[in-house]
């Protein structure tokens, strides 16, 4: 049997106890693979199992979960010479998704036992990265506020998502940043800053996914002095494939690029998940670096 260590998010509270464990290891087993299966508390726990399993000669290292465990995973696998595999298990999946990775449990495993292999790229912030995405502004606010709500307040993660963002807007902050991609200067004041790992399909009825993680540039998306019904104009024009029309809306592709601003500290999203960072903030993305089990591109 091929054997692989694989790290679970059990920290939701979803049931993922040892007979749920048990149960995983015997679907890795009918696909011929000797999981090592490891169910993680919260994020340290998740990292420090993945270094416990590179420590042990793990050669593929599988992250269970959402977009926040896969990312904290990946940033222990990467450069590690492991491969590294992804078991949807969480809300959006946002990460698998592109990759065309089955949600379905067994489906995932199967992906697995296969084996294929591709280099994809990742994006990186002050030493911090990110497999799908990064911003400032609006984002980092809300789930800060979502965070506060739902550890305070008990409020499910949705409907504390939604009164965060309606609290966002109603203070609507604005920042004032320059942007040096290459040679180039750029000065914007704007709600929010969004970096992408590759091209984010901006318009249409696909809107937020990416064709490809492997075209080695950083994709960044800047709103220039919106007011909240400029903010819902470009949302419309995005769903209506309106949106690169916009004056209001700047796009820029990157290797590397800086982020300054007069903030002494700046919160900032990786993934879904908010840190505190100070700036400037440097953004590079890191081509090929990280190998991922992906399903082979004729069961896509």
């Amino acid at each position: 049997m091929s054997r692989m260590a694989v790290i679970v998010n059990a920290g939701a509270g979803l049931g993922y106890g040892e007979p749920w464990r048990e149960s995983l290891a015997a679907r890795f087993a009918g696909h011929g693979l000797d999981a090592e299966i490891t169910l993680a508390s919260d994020v340290n726990h998740l990292m420090e199992a993945a270094r416990a399993a590179l420590a042990a000669g793990a050669r593929i290292v599988v992250a269970g979960g959402g977009d926040g465990t896969i990312n904290a995973v990946a940033s222990v696998v990467l450069d590690s010479g492991a491969v590294f595999g992804v078991l949807p298990m969480g809300t959006l999946n946002h990460f698998a998704r592109d990759l065309r990775i089955p949600s379905q449990l067994d489906a995932a495993i199967a992906t697995l036992a296969a084996g294929h292999v591709a280099q994809i790229d990742v994006g990186e912030v002050n030493g911090r990265i990110f497999l799908n995405n990064s911003s400032l502004g609006l984002y980092p606010d809300i789930v800060r506020d979502r965070q506060r709500q739902q550890r305070r307040l008990g409020r499910g993660k949705w409907t504390a998502f939604g009164w965060a963002t309606l609290a966002a807007l109603r203070r609507y902050p604005f920042l004032s940043v320059r942007l040096t991609v290459g040679e180039q200067g750029h000065a914007r004041r704007t709600p929010f800053v969004f970096v992408g790992n590759n091209e984010y399909q901006m318009q249409g009825f696909n809107i937020g996914e990416r064709a490809r993680i492997d075209g080695g540039a950083l994709s960044v998306y800047v709103a220039q002095r919106p007011t909240r019904f400029g903010l819902l104009k470009l949302a419309l024009r995005a769903l209506f494939g309106r949106l690169r029309q916009s004056r209001e809306f700047h796009v820029f592709q990157a290797g590397e690029m800086a982020i300054e601003t007069h903030h002494r500290r700046l919160r900032v999203a990786t993934d879904g998940e908010v840190s505190v960072m100070t700036p400037p903030l440097r953004y590079r993305i890191r081509p090929a670096a990280l190998p991922v089990i992906v399903p082979r591109p004729q069961e896509e």
